[in-house]
């Protein structure tokens, strides 16, 4: 398992590439990039994501851990980053192997589901004339409550 938050940029090729490569047991390699979308009217500058480092380390390791206990998985990889981040750039991967697809495909949703709306992270849009922190999404919250058991 591979869990790191930073601030520099990461090279999606090289990360998947590498991922893929030490998991010989695996039928199933699931990748999923967010990226930074600008806002409907087309002027963010950028995206502030600040976090509290041990918090934010302990949490996605956690997670991390349960996607590996829930679903039959030979690994698993999560890459998020903080720090002041343009549109177009990459935040944040997750990667999911396993011997077979559903168990790869479900992990990498439920990692994802939780990055979005759980993973303590504090996101602010800061454009031209204005900024404002990014509020939690209704759906967001329902697709995590999915994975509820």
């Amino acid at each position: 398992m591979d869990v790191r938050v930073q601030e520099s940029a990461f090279d999606l090729g090289v990360e998947t590439s590498e991922f893929a490569a030490k998991t010989s047991a695996s039928g199933a390699v699931v990748t999923f990039t967010g990226i930074v979308r600008n806002n409907a009217a087309g002027t963010l500058e950028h995206m502030q994501i600040e976090h509290y480092p041990a918090m934010t380390q302990k949490a996605l390791e956690a997670i991390s851990n349960e996607a590996l206990t829930r679903w039959q998985l030979e690994d698993a990889k999560v890459i998020h980053r903080f720090g002041a981040l343009k549109p177009g750039e990459m935040i944040m991967m997750v990667a999911t192997a396993a011997p077979h697809r559903k168990d790869a495909f479900e992990a990498a949703e439920f990692l994802m589901d939780y990055l979005k709306s759980r993973a303590p992270f504090w996101k602010k849009e800061v454009s031209s004339d204005d900024a404002s922190w990014v509020a939690a999404k209704e759906e967001d919250e329902a697709a995590l409550g999915r994975w509820q058991e």
